[in-house]
């Protein structure tokens, strides 16, 4: 289960928040717990089949250790039961949190991209003034200077 694995590998949005990743590695941990103790449950009862499966002669002991079997067997149907449950939702969070991962981290491009727009557009506007101020200048410059009266005459 890769949930933290990110598109690209531009610095500053290459992967999922520290949250996002915090939280997947958080449902791995309670997921693997699951796992395992579904495991162990299946081991145990299994093993204590095992060990009961013998034929004593004492008609009461055999039906106490029939029971028993029958007790453990169903806890082993619903430990079984417990892990299909959790493979179906282990490929749902694949299949799922793949969008929606990807969908984050597309609106978080989204929101940075409109961000450097923005500081673009401020720039250039800034650049802009700039330029008009020093043609301003520049202008006055030229038309106040001798230069231009002396050059313009002999002509």
């Amino acid at each position: 289960m890769n949930k933290g694995a990110g598109i690209g590998g531009v610095a500053g949005g290459g992967g999922p928040t520290a949250s996002a990743s915090a939280a997947a590695a958080q449902k791995q941990k309670a997921l693997l717990q699951r796992v395992d103790a579904d495991v162990g449950n299946l081991v145990e009862n299994f093993a204590y089949l095992v060990n009961v499966a013998r034929v004593n002669d004492a008609p009461v002991q055999n039906s106490q250790e029939s029971f028993m079997m029958e007790m453990r067997a169903a806890r082993i149907v619903q430990a079984a039961d417990s892990l299909l449950k959790l493979v179906s939702e282990l490929k749902q969070t694949a299949i799922f949190s793949g969008f929606a991962s990807l969908n984050d981290h597309v609106d978080q491009r989204t929101d940075e991209f409109n961000k450097l727009a923005e500081n673009t557009n401020g720039m250039l506007a800034e650049i802009g003034e700039e330029a008009a101020a020093s043609l301003k200048e520049l202008e006055s410059h030229y038309y106040s200077s001798i230069l231009r009266s002396v050059m313009g005459q002999e002509l």
